[in-house]
């Protein structure tokens, strides 16, 4: 039943994990939807490794969203949040619920599951690989 829209809900899942990471990116670099920062504000720019991280969230977000670059993007954001759970979370407890690291074990594994699926015929890199290679290609890797 759902071999129909196989394409659809892996572009949409795509599509909301990247928007939502560029969201969380935003948030702490430019101090919008919230602001990430003490009172809500932007992290200070150049901040280790508060700022960097949310400059690779914007991004590979917005990278990911639109389905451009999608596998490397998407090991770079999973690796980020990877790095964010067992290093700034994982020291106030080990399982996600007791050191607020559910957001970065989620998002580290949804990237990870998006960069071993691939793109979808809904993304800019596939409609660039379709440019180069015949049509009966199989370009969702």
């Amino acid at each position: 039943m759902f071999d129909a829209l196989r394409d659809y809900i892996r572009a949409f899942f795509r599509i909301a994990v990247g928007f939502l990471f560029a969201c969380h990116g935003a948030a702490s670099l430019f101090g919008v939807l919230g602001g990430a920062a003490e009172g809500g504000g932007a992290v200070p720019v150049g901040t280790w490794p508060v700022w960097y991280a949310a400059l690779i969230q914007l991004v590979t977000g917005i990278l990911v969203a639109f389905g451009l670059l999608v596998v490397p993007a998407s090991l770079l954001a999973s690796g980020s949040m990877a790095y964010a759970y067992f290093v700034v979370h994982q020291k106030d407890g080990l399982l996600p619920i007791l050191n607020q690291g559910e957001p970065a074990a989620m998002f580290s594994l949804a990237f990870l599951l998006i960069a071993t699926l691939g793109t979808s015929p809904y993304s800019v890199d596939y409609v660039i690989a379709s440019r180069r290679t015949p049509r009966n290609a199989d370009m969702t890797r």
